[in-house]
């Protein structure tokens, strides 16, 4: 995924304006107009600013993998689990634990069919 749809994923994502994200970082909206739909690039120090709001990496606004990933969902699940407070953070991590176990179950009952 090319930094532009990046962009504009995060912002979708928050429910959230062009406009509004400009005025949030200073920046003129016609020049976050550009950024969206591919039409310019930010500088290095927009591209800090970006991705310390949206609370992700420039590796990841970027498309540059920061660690080795098996696929894009995984690379999604963690760009997602970094946008949660710490308390969702938690939760999720319990969510994700219940799942592991529900599999397992389901393993024990498939081999002693």
């Amino acid at each position: 995924m090319r930094f532009h749809e990046k962009l504009r994923l995060l912002i979708e994502e928050r429910n959230m304006t062009q406009k509004q994200l400009a005025k949030d970082l200073n920046i003129a909206p016609s020049t976050m107009g550009g950024y969206v739909q591919g039409s310019s690039e930010p500088d290095f120090e927009t591209l800090k600013k970006l991705a310390d709001y949206f609370m992700v990496s420039t590796d990841y606004l970027l498309s540059m993998p920061t660690a080795p990933v098996r696929n894009p969902l995984e690379e999604e699940l963690l760009r997602v689990f970094r946008a949660l407070t710490d308390e969702q953070q938690f939760v999720f991590i319990e969510q994700g634990k219940a799942f592991i176990r529900m599999n397992l179950l389901q393993n024990k009952r498939a081999m002693s069919s």
